[in-house]
């Protein structure tokens, strides 16, 4: 499996455009300490992709897939994008608390060990998991502000 996620795919990733990508929300996938499989809802505005093979992540504090993570260090990230699936396994590594965050979060690089992408040959994917925002203006403003701090 490539160790690179596709250009279509750092396209959702990018940090750019979050109007657009408003809507699309991703799986985390991790694992608990009793060997369960865990699930998280993530947005556009909580993974940045600096490219194809490094990524970072700002998640809730204190939460499963945070503890998890920082337990074993990997994620695996699901979604549905232009008509595909993707699974990507993460290698990740906790970032030092930025201490002038407007919106404080556990950070995360991380590098890509594998990314495929699945579709079938009888049916179209038209749709991933999609959220409508309740507080549009002021989620989009967060979510800018905090993948910038993941940029620092």
């Amino acid at each position: 499996m490539p160790s690179q996620i596709s250009r279509e795919l750092l396209e959702l990733l990018d940090g750019k455009n979050l109007a657009s990508k408003r809507c699309e929300a991703m799986m985390l996938q991790t694992v608990t300490e009793d060997g369960w499989p865990h699930t998280a809802m993530i947005s556009a505005g909580e993974i940045l992709a600096l490219n194809e093979t490094d990524v970072r992540l700002a998640l809730w504090k204190g939460t499963t897939t945070t503890a998890n993570i920082a337990r074993t260090g990997r994620a695996m990230l699901v979604t549905c994008w232009k008509g595909k699936a993707h699974y990507v396994r993460l290698s990740l590594s906790e970032l030092p608390e930025l201490k002038d965050a407007k919106h404080p979060r556990a950070r995360f690089s991380g590098t890509v060990e594998s990314a495929r992408e699945d579709i079938a040959k009888y049916a179209d994917i038209i749709s991933g998991v999609q959220i409508e925002l309740k507080d549009e203006a002021a989620v989009l403003k967060r979510w800018e502000e905090t993948l910038e701090e993941l940029r620092k």
